[in-house]
């Protein structure tokens, strides 16, 4: 990281450079569109990229996002794995139906998709609002996933999510607020609202990636549907109720939480441990809530030895 910038502070938009410093394989990928018969979503096509050899490995990423935001775990996880990264429905290159997106729902619709690549009961990371997901699914069904790595996912209400599940209760009211708030210009919002520890890793090939989902028909709607349904705090408490009853959870899994995260307070790792006891908790340091972004090393440090244990 250069010297003279400090942590999480951004560069100018004007600024960002057109590729990123650090070159990543993720273009170099195996693009498919895999066709899902989803219970609730109906006929969808979900975006799949795929990379490496072995036996699979699930990758998922988070809100806003998509499964560009791996693309420096490709190579060094890439040597292990054959990895499945698909964009979630209403994000990414995959479809955006008109529908609600209860985070059940959106769970079930990751396991239709890993039936559908016939990858069900790999091992998986999931980012942010992937992770709780993935964490939702392995509570409908444990044989979905052999272990799972949660890198920094919301699922405990925070003061942030009240205040975002106020802001966004009538879903048309937030689509047209988004509708203003991103404009014409997605790429300037998604400079805004994604945040590193090092800001020199964006580029506009970032931008555009990310920018392109909320361009797209049905893209808003969607994006508005992630903030009010799959992360409501109503559901939320029900998990964390879910959870305290639980004598342990269903297959291994291991919290990753770094302590600057700018997007979800530390305190939800910290209470996710106490909830999951049998759950091991590693923290980072120097990172972001897209660790797997500006700290890859140190993430695989903790993540890897952890996806390969019998």
């Amino acid at each position: 990281m250069p010297s003279d910038l400090k942590p999480f502070e951004q560069l100018p938009f004007s600024q960002v450079p057109e590729t990123p410093r650090i070159p990543h394989p993720y273009f170099e990928a195996a693009q498919r569109k895999v066709a899902v018969r989803s219970a609730h979503f109906g006929n969808v096509e979900v975006h799949v990229s795929v990379f490496g050899e072995g036996p699979p490995l699930l990758l998922l990423h988070g809100l806003m996002t998509a499964s560009y935001s791996f693309r420096y775990l490709l190579e060094p996880l890439g040597r292990h794995f054959t990895l499945y990264l698909p964009d979630l429905i209403g994000a990414g290159r995959s479809d955006k139906p008109r529908t609600s997106y209860g985070p059940d729902d959106l769970a079930r619709s990751v396991g239709e998709v890993m039936r559908e690549l016939g990858i069900w009961g790999a091992p998986a990371i999931g980012n942010s609002m992937g992770g709780y997901l993935l964490m939702r699914l392995a509570l409908q069904d444990p044989s979905a996933m052999s272990r799972l790595v949660n890198l920094h996912s919301p699922g405990i209400p925070t003061a942030r999510t009240y205040a975002l599940s106020a802001v966004s209760a009538i879903p048309p009211i937030m689509e047209g607020v988004l509708s203003v708030l991103v404009g014409s210009n997605a790429e300037r919002w998604v400079h805004r609202n994604v945040h590193y520890y090092d800001e020199t890793l964006k580029s506009r090939e970032e931008h555009r990636e990310y920018a392109a989902a909320l361009m797209s028909e049905g893209g808003i709607a969607a994006f508005s549907r992630h903030l009010s349904d799959t992360l409501g705090v109503t559901e939320m408490r029900r998990f964390e109720d879910k959870l305290g009853k639980l004598d342990r959870f269903p297959i291994p899994l291991l919290l990753v939480y770094v302590k600057q995260d700018k997007m979800v307070p530390p305190v939800v790792g910290e209470r996710l441990a106490k909830l999951i006891p049998d759950a091991r908790i590693e923290w980072l340091e120097r990172a972001s809530h897209f660790a797997h972004v500006d700290a890859p090393e140190d993430f695989l440090r903790v993540a890897l030895p952890f996806l390969t244990a019998p």
